[in-house]
């Protein structure tokens, strides 16, 4: 038993099935596209047969949620929407203009930031040269 055992975590090693750590990885949840919902959706609705329905989930892994769940969406018109869409969404250059539009609002309110910063540091300046020529004309008129 315990040979057994151990050939097959070695082999699961081997594999790389096993990792340092004892485990197996860390489990990612399943996606699904809207293609592959409809077509599931549509070939499960289409089985008549007794048990067929349920081959069909252990098959693909589903429960009998997913199908409610799937139809919804169907009957509501997001997944034919989703499905004509495309699985990317967005488009590369929409993408990157968006991405282009944020930098430019972001840059636009940091040069609105440094102007008004120049203007009250230009208007410092004005005062301390003020004050300092009055200082000056002052200085002389007391001696």
């Amino acid at each position: 038993m315990a040979v057994i055992l151990t050939d097959t975590l070695v082999s699961c090693a081997h594999d790389g099935l096993v990792t340092d750590n004892g485990l197996g990885g860390r489990p990612r949840r399943r996606t699904f596209s809207p293609e592959y919902k409809l077509a599931i959706v549509e070939a499960y609705e289409a089985l008549e047969e007794p048990g067929a329905k349920g081959a069909l989930l252990r098959r693909e892994g589903l429960y009998s949620s997913h199908m409610v769940e799937w139809r919804r969406a169907r009957d509501a018109g997001a997944l034919a929407a989703l499905a004509a869409q495309g699985r990317r969404g967005r488009s590369p250059q929409a993408k990157e203009l968006e991405r282009l539009r944020l930098q430019n609002e972001r840059l636009a309110a940091e040069l609105r930031k440094a102007r008004a910063a120049l203007e009250v540091v230009g208007k410092a300046h004005a005062l301390l040269e003020l004050l300092s020529e009055s200082a000056d004309t002052e200085g002389r008129s007391t001696r």
